[in-house]
C-alpha cells in the first residue's frame, strides 16, 4: 500500500510539474504582473528592419529597475548615453551629451505604451487586448494589442519563459519593430526610498512638455 501511495504521490507531482513548465503565456505573465512589484536587470533592444541606407540599425544596450506603478528607470549606455526616469508623477528624459532634460507629466501616459506592460498598474487588460501567440525560440509568447487609438503602437509580444519575461516585441503603426531581450533579471529586489527621485545635473538646459 506504501509503495502505490509513493508512485501516486510521484505521478501527481510529476503532472503538476508539467503543467508548470507548459503554463500558458497569457498564465505566465499574469502570475507576473500578480508577483512582481518591481524587478532590475539588463537588457538589448534593435530595430528589425534596415534603415533606408541598408545599413542594420545599430544595437542599443543598458540597465533598467522599475517599481509599480509607474517608477522606473530605463538606462542607455550604447552607443550613446540617454537616460527615461519615471517617479511615479513626471518622466524625465536626459540626454547626457547635450546635457538635456525634457520633463513630461507621467499621468495616463504610460496608458497603452510598451512601458505600461513592465512598469504600469496590475489593470493591464482595461488598456490592452491579450491573447496567446504560440512558441517561438524557446520562449511562449502573447500579444497584447492596445485598446486606445491613438497610441504609436499596433502591437506588442512578449515572450516568457519559466515566468518571466525575456523578450518583447514592439510593431508600431509605421510597421517597424523593436525587438528588445532582457538578461540578468532579478524579481523584487530591495531598493531605496529615493531610488527613483531623479537629481537635475547641473547646468542641464530644462523643457518642460
Amino acid at each position: 500500500m506504501i509503495a502505490k501511495n509513493k508512485i501516486a504521490l510521484i505521478a501527481t507531482l510529476t503532472l503538476a510539474l508539467s503543467g508548470t513548465a507548459h503554463a500558458t503565456a497569457l498564465d505566465q505573465f499574469k502570475s507576473f504582473v500578480a508577483t512582481t512589484k518591481s524587478a532590475k536587470g539588463e537588457f538589448t533592444q534593435q530595430q528589425q528592419r534596415k534603415s533606408q541606407t541598408g545599413k542594420i540599425s545599430p544595437v542599443s544596450s543598458g540597465s533598467f529597475v522599475f517599481a509599480r506603478p509607474g517608477k522606473f528607470i530605463w538606462n542607455y549606455t550604447k552607443p550613446y548615453d540617454q537616460l527615461l526616469q519615471a517617479d511615479g508623477d513626471s518622466l524625465y528624459i536626459y540626454d547626457k551629451d547635450l546635457n538635456q532634460v525634457t520633463v513630461k507629466k507621467l499621468g495616463n501616459a504610460l496608458g497603452s505604451s510598451p512601458a505600461a506592460i513592465l512598469f504600469g498598474s496590475n489593470d493591464l487588460e482595461k488598456n490592452f487586448t491579450l491573447s496567446e501567440a504560440g512558441t517561438r525560440d524557446g520562449l511562449e509568447w502573447l500579444n497584447a494589442v492596445p485598446k486606445a487609438k491613438d497610441t504609436t503602437f499596433e502591437q506588442i509580444s512578449i515572450g516568457l519563459k519559466n515566468g518571466t519575461p525575456e523578450a518583447m516585441e514592439l510593431k508600431d503603426t509605421f510597421g517597424q519593430t523593436s525587438v528588445l531581450k532582457f538578461t540578468s533579471f532579478q524579481r523584487n529586489p530591495a531598493l531605496g526610498a529615493q531610488q527613483f527621485k531623479f537629481e537635475m545635473p547641473k547646468g542641464a538646459e530644462v523643457n518642460n512638455q
